[in-house]
């Protein structure tokens, strides 16, 4: 017997909105969603404790997306700097292309993952006997405009992370094969996850990361409780409890819509930009990098706010996230790089605790 399938079945993911804790990892993704230019989070904390489910939560929530139909690279239709070569050039020859809406990408990059699946390859032999260049996209294409998501990238390879945050950085991804070049447009949000007991990122490499947020293991019983009769509800009947979340889910997705059509409007004033500044100073944190990612993250938290302007408050809950991973590491010291960003934080701006 032979069953036709119709249409494809998705499986159904968790809702965001009902995600219990975590605070600070739903925060930095929602942030980052807002404004891919932060430059991504990496999630250090224990197993077991929601990181991909969280990140594939958030994938879920987003709004559909606009992007040329049966694009290898979700080119945006409009958009010259988030379009492939091709569909420039259709464009710039006066044809018109087919546009359609897609949910925003997320990828997930395996451990074993080789450059090539991760950048894609140039078919050396048809570009030599041909003379046609001949690209098999690779993870990053496919991530274009979407979330690329690697779990446990404390394990990967340096030149595979240093390749990710060059694209993520850039916006472009650069295929080179004997003097056969190919670019095409990467422009994702990178979002990193692993267990300090298997080894921290290279200082270089982690300071590349927008964000950093730190997640424990529940102690507490009772939410511990409520955390596992959730999931317990979501498996047993999954359409139930998407309906229960729906409502919450719309809101959100519409509160993170009217963030990202409003982050250019937003105001961040010159004398909180200075306290900014000193803060990165004080802590004496290496480069420019450290106060960038701050002022994006604070114009972000405001647009999520709803707010024109940044506020000290709006500081206070980004600033963490920031810049502890960006601080000199001294094996003696008893305290912790977030509490350390927090005292440096109320000396600057005159906050009581």
């Amino acid at each position: 017997m032979v069953l036709a399938i119709s249409k494809t079945i998705n499986r159904p993911i968790f809702p965001f909105t009902a995600i219990v804790g975590q605070e600070e990892m739903k925060l930095a993704l929602i942030l980052n969603v807002i404004d891919p230019k932060i430059g991504g989070v990496m999630i250090m904390g224990d197993r077991g404790t929601g990181k991909s489910t969280t990140i594939r939560a958030i994938a879920d929530l987003l709004p559909e997306i606009e992007s040329v139909e049966n694009d290898l690279f979700n080119s945006h239709p409009y958009n010259p700097d988030l379009m492939s070569d091709y569909v420039k050039e259709t464009l710039e020859n006066g044809q018109n292309l087919s546009v359609t809406k897609i949910k925003v990408p997320m990828i997930d990059l395996p451990l074993g993952a080789t450059e090539d699946r991760v950048c894609g390859t140039i078919d050396i032999e048809k570009a030599l006997t041909e003379g046609i260049k001949s690209f098999e996209p690779g993870l990053l294409a496919k991530a274009n405009r979407g979330i690329l998501y690697v779990d446990e990238v404390n394990l990967l390879d340096d030149h595979l992370v240093d390749i990710l945050l060059d694209s993520a950085a850039s916006g472009w991804n650069t295929v080179e094969r004997e003097g056969i070049s190919i670019r095409h447009p990467a422009n994702f949000v990178l979002v990193g996850s692993g267990n300090p007991e298997e080894g921290e990122l290279r200082p270089q490499l982690l300071d590349r990361f927008g964000m950093h947020a730190e997640i424990r293991t529940v102690k507490d019983p009772e939410l511990r409780v409520k955390i596992v009769d959730e999931r317990s509800q979501f498996d047993q009947n999954p359409e139930n409890y998407l309906d229960q979340y729906s409502i919450d889910q719309l809101n959100l997705k519409n509160q993170i819509k009217n963030a990202q059509q409003n982050l250019k409007d937003i105001v961040l004033p010159y004398d909180l930009r200075i306290k900014i500044s000193k803060v990165c100073s004080e802590l004496d944190v290496d480069g420019l990098r450290g106060d960038i990612v701050t002022n994006r993250a604070a114009k972000a938290f405001a647009a999520y706010r709803n707010s024109s302007e940044v506020t000290v408050e709006d500081i206070r809950n980004i600033i963490v996230l920031c810049l502890r991973h960006r601080l000199r590491k001294d094996p003696l010291e008893s305290v912790d790089s977030g509490s350390k960003v927090q005292q440096i934080f109320q000396e600057v701006f005159n906050e009581n605790l």
